[in-house]
């Protein structure tokens, strides 16, 4: 077993301390219009040149094993936001790293006194236990703080976007400014639907482009992450896949094996959509996945009874294939290549899967859209009829395509990304509303947070929520310095201002900040201040970290044969 080299309280803080200041500095320099780019070495090729957060933060890896624990921790909080939210990274790297640098000052601070009072304690005056001030009751502070900024924000500040101007103003906003990008946004949302599906992609050429095809996406990843083919994305991606659609599960390797021997030899992808592929099938698909490179991915069915019947069939009939089903007399060892369905492109990542440009016929298509405009009609129960509409508005939208184009792979990468993390906060602002931009929403909690802080009678609770205060103001500040001015000015200025006016940093003014275009989703920025607080509780409390010593190198031994034959 190897060794382990622990470290404790104050010495253990020092160290995650470090690794997050560590990767807060990489990465919030990308923060605002006036953000930084960061290079990013890469083991072949050109370096990525980046402004997304959760990018520049997913390459950090640090040589002090303490130190990038913590690291990975903030690491690991953006992350969740992004998956989360769609967006947000920066600032919840921000808001955390101000949070436990706070809160760490503090328990510093009192763990002093604490001290210094016991140094001049009469031991014989009395037998009573002291009970010393620590993080726990810190951390119950900062969460106090978290509700009353999530009520301010969902009840108070939020608006619902109201037309197409305002999905095209956080479009662009998300994209960095780009016009051009918010606009093309906007129209993928506008064809497909505030629900449907807007994939992005590396394209061929030097411009970017929008196409709208076929497709349908659920609410389904795969089985097992064994089936990733991209493993940057964590995603499998697959080119002109057959598709096999089954009702039952997949279990037996037996009666599986022939239909898969079938589609190996042609050299085709396979993708297997069921119930579940479980037991020896899946642990076969598996082992044949990383040791032969057959490129096969298997896909839980969406939904579940009979919906889940009905949406295979919906797949079915979008695809050209059949759904194998033992009612009907089909068996699975007995399943040939006609019944299989095809599509031009599949992506299947963890919790949600594409299908795109499928084979079957046209017609079938719009026979089953006009089977389910009736059964919208017909049915009486508000759930079922709210379920038969997302199945037409899949089978009837679309797939929005944006294909990327630039003049260096640099660029591309670096445009895409941008692209992405605007597709997913025009969505979220879509769904959840907005609220004004630039770090001015959390500027606007303040002053609740003052009164819940003057209500309170625990001093570390105060203290929690003064944590709180103080970090609320860390995302516009970075913003200002990242556009070269005094950020505690400019978050006194905007402390001073109404609701929803604020700072520009794109021209260094103060205006409405809806009105000017700058706005924020609230799932984001909700999103963000969640993680961020838990996040910062979480190091605050932890007193021991543990990280494995590295291995010793053994020397390598002597030549063999004659004295001096080793070299």
């Amino acid at each position: 077993m190897m060794t382990k080299n622990i470290k404790f309280k104050e010495e253990a803080s020092k160290k995650v301390l470090k690794g997050v200041r560590t990767l807060a500095s990489a990465v919030k320099v990308t923060l605002g219009p006036k953000g930084r780019h960061v290079a990013i070495e890469k083991s072949y090729g050109a370096p990525i040149v980046t402004k997304d957060g959760v990018t520049v933060a997913k390459e950090i890896k640090l040589d002090d094993k303490h130190e990038n624990m913590g690291a990975q921790m903030i690491k690991a909080a953006a992350s969740k936001t992004a998956e989360k939210a769609g967006d947000g990274t920066t600032t919840v790297t921000v808001l955390t790293e101000a949070m436990y640098s706070e809160g760490l000052c503090y328990i510093k601070r009192k763990s002093d006194e604490d001290d210094h009072e016991d140094d001049h304690e009469d031991d014989h005056e009395d037998d009573r236990v002291k009970v010393k001030r620590g993080p726990v009751a810190v951390k119950r502070g900062m969460d106090k703080a978290k509700e009353v900024i999530v009520v301010k924000l969902k009840e108070e500040i939020r608006k619902p976007i109201e037309n197409k101007c305002e999905v095209e103003q956080v479009a662009t906003v998300s994209a960095n400014g780009d016009a051009d990008t918010g606009q093309m946004i906007t129209n993928a949302m506008e064809k497909v639907g505030k629900d449907g599906t807007i994939t992005v992609e590396e394209g061929k050429g030097l411009e970017t482009t929008l196409d709208i095809v076929e497709g349908m996406s659920f609410d389904r990843g795969y089985v097992s992450p064994y089936f990733v083919t991209n493993v940057e994305t964590q995603e499998c991606i697959f080119e002109d896949p057959y598709v096999l659609l089954y009702e039952k599960k997949v279990s037996s390797l037996k009666e599986f094996v022939p239909i898969l021997q079938t589609v190996a030899e042609t050299g085709r992808p396979f993708l297997i959509i069921a119930e579940d592929v479980e037991g020896e099938a899946l642990t076969t698909l598996v082992y044949n996945r990383l040791s032969t490179g057959l490129k096969i991915c298997a896909v839980k069915a969406p939904g579940f009874g009979d919906r889940r019947k009905e949406i295979l069939e919906d797949i079915a009939i979008l695809t050209g294939g059949q759904v194998v089903k033992e009612e009907l007399g089909h068996k699975l060892e007995k399943v040939t290549l006609c019944m299989l369905g095809r599509v031009k492109k599949a992506v299947i990542g963890k919790d949600n899967s594409t299908l795109i440009e499928g084979a079957g016929d046209k017609e079938k298509v719009e026979t089953r859209k006009k089977l389910l405009r009736s059964q919208i009609e017909d049915s009486k129960s508000d759930y079922d009829r709210e379920k038969l509409q997302e199945r037409l508005a899949k089978l009837s939208n679309g797939i929005a395509i944006i294909r990327v184009g630039a003049a260096t792979e640099v660029e591309m990468k670096e445009k895409k990304d941008r692209i992405e993390d605007a597709v997913h906060a025009t969505q979220a602002a879509v769904e959840g509303g907005i609220l004004p931009g630039g770090g001015v929403a959390f500027i606007r909690c303040i002053p609740e947070l003052e009164q819940l802080r003057d209500s309170l009678t625990d001093p570390d609770e105060k203290a929690g929520v003064n944590i709180v205060i103080k970090a609320l103001s860390a995302p516009l500040r970075q913003i200002a310095e990242n556009a070269g001015c005094k950020g505690k000015c400019i978050v006194q200025n905007v402390a001073k201002m109404d609701t929803y006016e604020g700072w520009d940093a794109s021209d260094n003014s103060y205006c409405n900040m809806l009105e000017k275009g700058i706005i924020d989703p609230a799932n984001v920025a909700i999103s963000a201040i969640q993680t961020a607080v838990s996040t910062a509780g979480m190091l605050l409390t932890m007193e021991v970290i543990i990280a494995q010593e590295p291995e010793e190198k053994m020397p390598s031994p002597a030549g063999m044969g004659m004295p001096g034959a080793g070299y």
